[in-house]
């Protein structure tokens, strides 16, 4: 125990020098230089919401289990002979090993994991270090717990967790059921504790983390097109609050002033690929908005995924970095907007242009952000000639209908999840990473024997992994 204990230790101490310093440049032989990188966005649905008892310490336990443990633990439920306990364990490993036999199929240079959970600080690596130690620099099955189709291994040199609002309790009461601590709609981002669906980055490149810019404190107030959601379920359906009425603020003015417009983080990080013509920095701009559901009797998360989305689109348009006068202001009190040439926007966003029509601002962030200009139009509209498709999503679409079924990306009907770089990047590729029926690779998304669904968060997850590639050329 003592030992293994150091070699976390070590891992750590390891993984937060790769991560944590400002890298200039690359010496590596000419004839090694990449030509083009791949970008990817992939929600791994780690972040379980139905244990209360769960937590980061738990992560941390599945992500060090050594891949004979895991073994173990499997044959024991291929065999019927597992206890209760050990059955759910094997079935978690089974879901984390079929994440990473996802990410070995498309190996990704840049990755952008979506819940991933952290100690919400950002300051453990333990749990992302365990899963490149225990489970991507081992060669994962195409074909899940059946074996055989072993998928090359990946190494990701560079990571970085990255703080996060989901769990981290406000201090007042944001959803007008009294204040509580426990309370996870009283944090400033919903989770049921720090660090709960937080994301992070893997990169075969260094990560510029000197000139990367977070906004975890940027105030939603301070959205310029911010809307004060209001009380408008008032058909008897639902409660309203006790001391509101129908059309009453669903924020007091302490709340309001408090709310922050992040429920994660949104995170600017530089990623430095060399090249023949030297060093090209292309930025990864991260997010995971709150879903538009979940709302009692206002309209406040369907607003804030607007606002979460719509603050991209302010930051890649507004004055360059260091304008006083800018309403953009970083966790570092910079204030600008975007000073970088090209980016990558990234993200489980939560929100699909197509479903949500018209000019309703409840759904309008999404829709503006993929419109505008400097995002690349070949990817981020649906006829795009690289919009990220899947033979899956469009089988799928017979239970879950949708009026472009191949660009979707999740098990719910929607194209939720995005790699979409800047228009002044020469795209060579996308896609989204769902097998059909009949396809090898299948068994990581379905498979009847695993839980009680054999889908969904028990297989692998209920979103895909989002690729694009872009020339460096």
């Amino acid at each position: 125990m003592k030992a293994r204990l150091f070699c976390l230790v070590i891992s750590f101490l390891l993984v937060t020098a790769c991560s944590g310093r400002s890298m200039q440049s690359i010496n590596k032989p000419q004839n090694d230089l990449p030509t083009s990188v791949t970008f990817a966005q992939f929600n791994v649905s780690f972040a379980h919401d139905g244990d209360p008892t769960e937590n980061y310490e738990q992560w941390v336990g599945f992500m060090a289990l050594t891949h004979e443990q895991q073994n173990s633990l499997i044959e024991a439920w291929r065999s019927n002979t597992a206890n209760e306990e050990d059955t759910k364990l094997a079935e978690r490993v089974i879901q984390i090993r079929n994440i990473a036999a996802i990410i070995q199929s498309v190996r990704p240079d840049v990755l952008l994991l979506n819940e991933f959970n952290n100690d919400g600080l950002a300051k453990d690596y333990q749990a992302l270090q365990g899963f490149q130690t225990n489970y991507l620099s081992h060669s994962q099955s195409a074909n899940s717990v059946d074996g055989g189709n072993l998928q090359q291994t990946i190494n990701y040199p560079f990571v970085q967790n990255y703080a996060t609002n989901t769990g981290l309790n406000s201090g007042i009461d944001l959803n007008n059921s009294g204040f509580s601590l426990s309370d996870p709609n009283d944090a400033y981002g919903f989770g049921f504790y720090h660090g709960h669906y937080a994301f992070a980055l893997m990169s075969k490149y260094p990560i510029d983390t000197e000139n990367t810019r977070t906004f975890q404190t940027f105030k939603r107030k301070d959205l310029p097109e911010a809307v004060m959601p209001v009380v408008n379920v008032c058909d008897g359906s639902r409660d309203i609050p006790v001391g509101l009425s129908c059309g009453d603020n669903w924020f007091n003015e302490q709340a309001w002033n408090t709310a922050r417009l992040s429920s994660k983080n949104h995170v600017d990080a530089p990623i430095i690929i060399p090249t023949k013509n030297g060093n090209k920095v292309i930025h990864a701009l991260m997010a995971h908005p709150t879903p538009p559901a979940f709302d009692t009797v206002s309209d406040n998360n369907k607003y804030r995924n607007s606002e979460e989305n719509a603050f991209w689109l302010h930051y890649i348009n507004a004055s360059r970095q260091q304008d006083a006068e800018s309403f953009i202001y970083d966790d570092k009190g910079n204030r600008g907007g975007f000073s970088g040439d090209s980016f990558v926007i990234m993200g489980d966003l939560n929100a699909d242009a197509q479903i949500r029509t018209g000019k309703d601002p409840r759904f309008d962030g999404i829709k503006r952000l993929m419109a505008d200009p400097k995002v690349n139009q070949e990817v981020s509209q649906v006829t795009g000639k690289y919009t990220p498709r899947s033979a899956g999503g469009e089988q799928a679409s017979a239970r879950r209908p949708h009026p472009y079924p191949h660009t979707r990306t999740s098990t719910f009907g929607a194209r939720a999840d995005y790699s979409v770089p800047s228009a002044n990047l020469d795209v060579l590729d996308s896609g989204v990473f769902w097998k059909a029926e009949g396809e090898t690779g299948r068994l990581l998304f379905n498979d009847e024997r695993i839980g009680e669904r054999g889908s969904d968060k028990e297989v692998s997850s209920d979103h895909r992994l989002v690729w694009v590639t872009v020339s460096l050329e």
